[in-house]
């Protein structure tokens, strides 16, 4: 079986060893879409516990004023501790599945917390709320998720929503960080992690040096262990989006740079900057 994935890969085949993995399992693959149905509670599940941006979002949203805007926010991993500040955050999502993961932790939260979040469904790549903020929060390097059309018409939106003296934060893959030492002839690396429910994964990510996308798959820890029937498999076409671009496709819509913080995670072959932009003058 395969899914939307097929859209963005274009086969509903996996590259490098995903691939065969994916072949050995023969009509018992279920490919996904990592965000969809199936795969927005596997993503929860793997996130939910990652403090990744968390600290450095926190702190500059901390020094800023007046209510914040999450775009894409998922399963609420970067929502919760904005609401802990005490603000009202509007939360901005398209994907079903992640909204209603949000929902549900939502709920399980404390009333105070519940009273000062309001859940938008909406398209990061043009929204309009009627309504300025304080600071405007895009992270887990999210904007991959956009094509260069769609990036533009993120940044049209966020320069019409961003209040007077406001912050624009936005994680990205840092191009002055590419080569972190990792092996230079390995296209694919893999990953053992663990979700808050237990249960093991193994994600692959396979991304060719100089390739303008990575391929991102997460499979069950121990195929061999999988009880017989449907095993599903998700994945997800990414983008990489490099700061200096982004710095140079903001400016165009109006945001100018304020300072570049380095963070302290990535992956193997890449490490995250968050950009701090606010409208220029």
């Amino acid at each position: 079986m395969t899914s939307s994935t097929d859209l963005a890969t274009g086969t509903g085949r996996l590259p490098g060893q995903a691939g065969t993995l994916l072949a050995e399992l023969g009509e018992r693959a279920e490919l996904h879409d990592l965000y969809d149905e199936y795969g927005s509670p596997v993503y929860h599940d793997i996130t939910a516990s990652d403090t990744h941006e968390v600290r450095e979002l926190v702190r500059l949203v901390r020094s800023s004023s007046g209510p914040v805007l999450e775009l894409a926010s998922g399963a609420g991993r970067l929502t919760m501790p904005l609401l802990a500040l005490g603000r009202a955050v509007t939360a901005l999502e398209l994907a079903p599945g992640m909204l209603g993961a949000l929902d549900e932790r939502l709920a399980s939260a404390p009333a105070r917390l519940r009273a000062r979040c309001t859940v938008v469904r909406a398209d990061m790549s043009r929204f309009a709320l009627g309504q300025r903020f304080g600071a405007i929060v895009l992270g887990t390097t999210s904007v991959s998720l956009l094509d260069a059309p769609g990036r533009a018409g993120l940044f049209a939106a966020v320069r019409e929503h961003l209040a007077p003296g406001g912050r624009f934060l936005i994680s990205t893959v840092d191009d002055a960080l590419t080569d972190s030492g990792a092996d230079p002839g390995s296209d694919e690396q893999v990953y053992a992690l663990s979700g808050v429910s237990g249960r093991a994964y193994r994600m692959h990510e396979y991304w060719p040096r100089g390739a303008l996308a990575r391929t991102v798959s997460i499979f069950p820890a121990d195929l061999d262990r999988v009880p017989d029937g449907p095993v599903r498999i998700f994945t997800s076409s990414v983008a990489v989006v490099l700061a200096d671009l982004l710095i140079d496709e903001m400016a165009a819509a109006g945001l100018s740079l304020v300072a570049r913080h380095p963070l302290p995670t990535g992956g193997a072959r890449h490490r995250d900057v968050l950009l701090e932009m606010e409208a220029a003058v």
